[in-house]
Order: structure tokens, then C-alpha cells, then sequence
């Protein structure tokens, strides 16, 4: 006769501290525990209904400027240090932890439209309206650190005159070369008074210039001609250049996969391409409704920010039309620059009131120290969430996002059209001979030509 007995041994469950956990055992067979998915389903629920009601994205605002903040710069040798300049050319290094200014570069007579920090972090370009591109000395991380609340002020290393006004300004991610774009792009060095290098492929003026990260010598500019154009160093001429419908604002280069870039465009959309394949973009990402005004990629990759002179910050995956996210304040003006933190956590954007902002580039993160408990319990819920991110439930909640009315108004308005439009594309082409009317996708419509 066989007996079945419960055998259980006091080491597996007694604790050996009066600090440890209870442990518990479970079993996975699912026979036993029907409701499993049922369990889980609420649990995602929950957790993304957790994750609005702690959607805290805004930090805080850092004032001092007296005018609009035209430009920013990260420092990449300093997570805490920011620059930023304004219309009335005062250019400020910020604390962004403690939210204070830390120096002052005073000099430029105009508005400052560019900043570019060096890869050591010891340089520190700027250029704008006045013609002068001035070259500053970092102050070291010792002044960072230091608790003096009083404002240093700096004066500049080297001043290089030209005939015409700058209006951005980019340094070379590896060497001593920056680039301006203004008249023409001019290329620069350290030691040189007077550029080395002039490109002029068009007469209309360049409004933003980019260096290549994986590619030190390949940079690339848009201008108001609506073209973006790709330079070379190494051959002193110009790769290839397209033309589109409306003009680009600004560009940026994803760290991650240096051959790909992302142009901030005026008709509200942001355009990716392929540097190897530009007659076509990647992806269209979609969401603002007036012009965009700045943009600048994760350090991860992964996403990228843009401003807008709608007055909202978006983030946008690297490879999805629309936004993930968007910050927006009553008092937050139009947007003209933006800036991820080198960490990937924070946002920067600075805007027409004279202030920048700090966001928190996951709106309900967590800050501060997190136990372990904490950190797998944030884990959990987002593995729960990703699971059942499809079902609808689940769905409504995590894309939900309060809009001002204002920017809800024109987006139904722009759907509006863009449907009518559409309406009568397809009826254009059910009433014509097969074959006499075809359809571009919007990757190619905005696309007028390409040089080469």
C-alpha cells in the first residue's frame, strides 16, 4: 500500500536572518492556475493606468536670460553642464542639477544663432549675427562642483571676423575643425584666422550644419533654399544635395547608425533618410502642427527630440510616424531649441519666454535612489504592459495625452484636410483611364529633385 505524505524540510523555508524575506514557492503548472492571464490582464491595467496618474514630466525652469533662447550646446565631458545663448547674445554655462548659472561669455553684439563644444569638452564655439565666431575656454569641472552662487564671467580665447552673419555652428566630433554655416559653409581650425575651406552649392543661406559621428569628414546642412546637401572634407566638394517642397529648419545625425539623419522640416513633419539613398525618405514622423523649429537624437539612439513653434516638445521613436510623448506647459512660449541630456534621462528645451526647461525624458520615472524591489517592481510592469499593449483597454490608456485646445483644434482641422485630400486623390482615380493617375507615397511626394 502506497502512503503519500507532505515532506518538508525547515531549512528550505525558515529564514536565516530576521532581515530576510519569506520565501515563497510557486507553482508555474498552468492546469493550476487557470486565471493566470486574467490576473495578468488587470495587472497591466493597473499599471498603466499607475504610470499616468505618476506622469510628473516637468522638472523645473532655469531663468536669467532677458531674451528668447535661440541655441544650446551639451557639454560631452560634463553631464551637468549646458550652454545656451539668446537673441540679445548673452551666452550662459548652467548647472542643471542645482538649475543656476555657473558663467557668463558676454561679447557678441547680436543674436548668438550657434553653439558647438568641442569633444574634450575644453572649447566652446559660438557664432551669430554680429560676423564673429568667438572661441571660449571651458571653465573646468572644479568651477561645476563649487557651491559660489556668484556668476563668473569669461572672455573669449580667439575672434574671427567675416563679411557675413552666422546662423549655426558645428564642431567635428574627432580633430580640431568646426564648421559655420551662414553666406556658405565655411570649414575652420583652432589655429586659423581664416577658414580653410569654403563650399557654396546654391546662393541661398544655410541655415544649420551637422558633422557626421561615425564619419568625421561628412557633415551636413540644410539652407533656405528647402535643400539638404552632404559634404566630404576629404574630396572639398559636395556629395549630393535634394531639393524639397518646404525648407528645413535643422538635422541631426542618429549616434547609433551615423548613415542615417533626421531634417526638421516646416510643414510640421520630420523626414528620415538614408545618406546612401536619398531620394526617398525612411520614415515620415508626423504629430506637430506648426513648423518645426530644432531637433537632436538620444544619445541611445533610440529617439529623438523636436521643438516647435507650437509651442510643444515631442518625442518621437527613431522608427515610428508618430510621438510618443509630448510636454507642454501654459506658460511655455514658442520653441526654438532642444536638447537630450547625455545620459539619455532628461530633456532640455528653451524657448521665445527666455527660459530653458527641464523635462524628464520617460514622463513617469522614478527619481532618485531605487531599491531593488522598486527596480524589478518597474520592470514587471513594464513587461506586463508590453505584453498586452494591444488590447484596447490597455491601449486607450497608454496613448492617451492631454492636448491644449488650441494644438487639439488644429491637429482635427490638419486630419480634416489631409482626408479630403485623400478622398479626392481616389476619386480622381476611379474616374480615370487605369494606369493615368498614380499615387506617390508621402516619402517621395515631398521630394522635388536630386543632384548629384
Amino acid at each position: 500500500m502506497k502512503v503519500k505524505v507532505i515532506s518538508r524540510s525547515t531549512e528550505e523555508f525558515t529564514k536565516e536572518r530576521s532581515q530576510d524575506l519569506q520565501r515563497v514557492f510557486h507553482n508555474f503548472d498552468p492546469s493550476i492556475r487557470s486565471q493566470e492571464k486574467a490576473v495578468e490582464y488587470v495587472r497591466a491595467l493597473n499599471a498603466a493606468k499607475l504610470e499616468k496618474i505618476f506622469a510628473r514630466p516637468f522638472v523645473g525652469a532655469m531663468d536669467g536670460h532677458i531674451d528668447a533662447v535661440s541655441c544650446m550646446a551639451k557639454n560631452p565631458n560634463h553631464l551637468k553642464g549646458m550652454f545656451s545663448g539668446s537673441m540679445d547674445g548673452d551666452i550662459r554655462l548652467w548647472d542643471i542639477a542645482a538649475r543656476r548659472t555657473v558663467c557668463k561669455f558676454s561679447g557678441h553684439q547680436g543674436a548668438v544663432k550657434g553653439l558647438a563644444v568641442s569633444t574634450d569638452g575644453r572649447i566652446l564655439v559660438s557664432c551669430g549675427t554680429d560676423c564673429i565666431v568667438r572661441l571660449w575656454d571651458v571653465p573646468s569641472s572644479s568651477v561645476m562642483e563649487s557651491e559660489d552662487s556668484s556668476e563668473k564671467s569669461a572672455k573669449p580665447l580667439e575672434e574671427y571676423a567675416s563679411t557675413n552673419a552666422f546662423w549655426a555652428v558645428d564642431h567635428q566630433w574627432e580633430g580640431d575643425r568646426f564648421a559655420t554655416a551662414g553666406a556658405g559653409v565655411h570649414i575652420w581650425n583652432h589655429n586659423r584666422s581664416a577658414p580653410e575651406k569654403t563650399f557654396e552649392w546654391g546662393t541661398d543661406t544655410v541655415v544649420s550644419v551637422r558633422f557626421n559621428p561615425g564619419q568625421p569628414n561628412v557633415l551636413a546642412t540644410t539652407a533656405t533654399d528647402r535643400s539638404i546637401v552632404l559634404y566630404d572634407l576629404r574630396m572639398s566638394s559636395e556629395v549630393t544635395k535634394i531639393i524639397m517642397r518646404t525648407r528645413n529648419n535643422s538635422i541631426a545625425w542618429n549616434p547609433m547608425e551615423p548613415i542615417n539623419f533626421t531634417a526638421a522640416n516646416e510643414d510640421t513633419n520630420c523626414y528620415s533618410y538614408d545618406a546612401r539613398k536619398m531620394d526617398e525618405a525612411k520614415c515620415v514622423h508626423k504629430d506637430h502642427v506648426s513648423a518645426v523649429m530644432d531637433i537632436d537624437y538620444s544619445p541611445t539612439g533610440k529617439e529623438f527630440v523636436t521643438g516647435s513653434y507650437d509651442r510643444t516638445v515631442r518625442i518621437f521613436p527613431y522608427n515610428g510616424g508618430h510621438s510618443r510623448e509630448i510636454y507642454h506647459t501654459k506658460r511655455m512660449q514658442r520653441v526654438f531649441c532642444v536638447k537630450f541630456s547625455c545620459d539619455a534621462t532628461y530633456v532640455i528645451s528653451g524657448s521665445d519666454d527666455t527660459n530653458l526647461r527641464l523635462w524628464k525624458a520617460k514622463a513617469s520615472e522614478q527619481l532618485g535612489v531605487l531599491l531593488p524591489r522598486e527596480q524589478k517592481r518597474h520592470e514587471y510592469h513594464e513587461a506586463v504592459m508590453r505584453r498586452y499593449k494591444h488590447l484596447p483597454e490597455v491601449k486607450r490608456i497608454v496613448r492617451h495625452r492631454h492636448l491644449p485646445k488650441p494644438i487639439y483644434k488644429a491637429g482635427n482641422l490638419r486630419r480634416t484636410i489631409i482626408d479630403a485630400e485623400k478622398r479626392k486623390e481616389e476619386r480622381r482615380k476611379a474616374h480615370s483611364a487605369p494606369g493615368s493617375v498614380t499615387t506617390e507615397p508621402m516619402r517621395k511626394r515631398r521630394i522635388i529633385k536630386q543632384e548629384e
